[in-house]
């Protein structure tokens, strides 16, 4: 075993070598967080382990995320109950013997509420729907395009695969090779084939609001069964179609 030389070296050098104590590099940990709601239950802050270990950030981040849709959600409600205050103490002082009038401090509050709800009840007239259908309509066309390219690729290797796997019938090792790719083309052809299902929930969901619009439904029905890859040229179709139907209502319907 050779000597070992100790080599001098400066403070500065020596401090740079020299291995971080752990509490400078230990990962810290995200502090759990939540909003208790004004209406009851709690949203929690959701860790998407795929991204890595989470951070105060990332935390936040899906917090608002979960945040931003309640808060418009509860807008109208919120109003409405603003609404009803007023309203249940003029209601209750007119049912009393004699009947009691409200105050001119009641009645400013229930005309200020009845001003604030207005914008609400335009949802029922159907114009205000219009620019909230066309966004959504184009969200689900991107969606679907997407979908589509992913299963056209899904197609064409497993086309691909079927003329391979036929001729290497007499090379079993290249064989077993292929058919483990064809297992995994059919894995994805169903996992691809799965996320027609929220879209068809959403477009049902929808139904109700393109009616005030005086849209027809558009439906999307997901494939039943197990979807393999060399079968979805039926399921690609019916993707076209819809997408067709929602062009023609995006074209009629959105500026």
């Amino acid at each position: 075993m050779p000597p070992q030389i100790d080599i001098p070296v400066s403070v500065d050098l020596q401090r740079a070598l020299d291995l971080p104590e752990c509490d400078l590099i230990r990962l810290p940990q995200p502090d759990p967080l939540q909003i208790r709601l004004p209406t009851g239950g709690t949203i929690h802050a959701l860790q998407d382990m795929s991204k890595g270990v989470p951070t105060d950030c990332a935390l936040s981040f899906s917090l608002m995320l979960q945040l931003a849709p309640f808060l418009a959600a509860i807008d109208c409600p919120l109003k409405i109950l603003k609404l009803l205050e007023p309203l249940a103490e003029i209601i209750g002082g007119l049912s009393k013997v004699p009947p009691s009038p409200p105050s001119p401090e009641i009645l400013g509050k229930f005309t200020k509420a009845v001003s604030d709800l207005a914008p609400c009840f335009l949802v029922l007239t159907g114009a205000p729907l219009v620019p909230f259908i066309c966004d959504l309509l184009n969200l689900v066309s991107k969606i679907m395009h997407c979908l589509v390219g992913q299963l056209q690729t899904v197609v064409s290797l497993a086309s691909g695969l079927s003329l391979q796997i036929q001729a290497a019938a007499d090379n079993p090792d290249l064989l077993a090779q292929l058919q483990c790719a064809q297992d995994n083309a059919n894995a994805a052809a169903g996992s691809l084939a799965n996320a027609i299902e929220p879209i068809s929930a959403v477009l049902s969901l929808a139904s109700p609001l393109f009616a005030l619009a005086g849209i027809e439904p558009i439906t999307l029905t997901p494939p039943g069964g197990e979807a393999a890859a060399d079968a979805l040229e039926p399921v690609i179709q019916t993707l076209n179609d819809v997408l067709t139907t929602i062009d023609d209502v995006r074209k009629t319907l959105c500026p």
